[in-house]
């Protein structure tokens, strides 16, 4: 069990992307986290907006931090093909 422990220590567990285009007056920005549950598994949780504002939030639970590691690569991977940085 702890080297599955140390393997998920590779792994990020919080990104904040941005997307930044004066001539078209955007300034978005994209936070995902995951974050232990009460239940024992964990949740990615979404934040985004325009960057100075309160964003939205979404929190999709998962049955394990495993999972919810790869969900957070996957989003931030179609992120970054829409045109977001890190």
């Amino acid at each position: 069990m702890r080297d599955l422990e140390d393997q998920i220590d590779v792994f990020p567990r919080e990104m904040v992307l941005r997307r930044i285009d004066p001539d078209r007056n955007m300034w978005r920005f994209y936070r995902l986290s995951v974050e232990p549950d009460l239940f024992g598994g964990a949740s990615l949780v979404r934040e985004w907006g325009r960057i100075g504002r309160p964003g939205q939030h979404l929190s999709e639970p998962h049955a394990d931090e495993g999972q919810a590691i790869n969900a957070l690569l996957r989003l931030a991977a179609a992120k970054r093909r829409r045109g977001y940085q890190a």
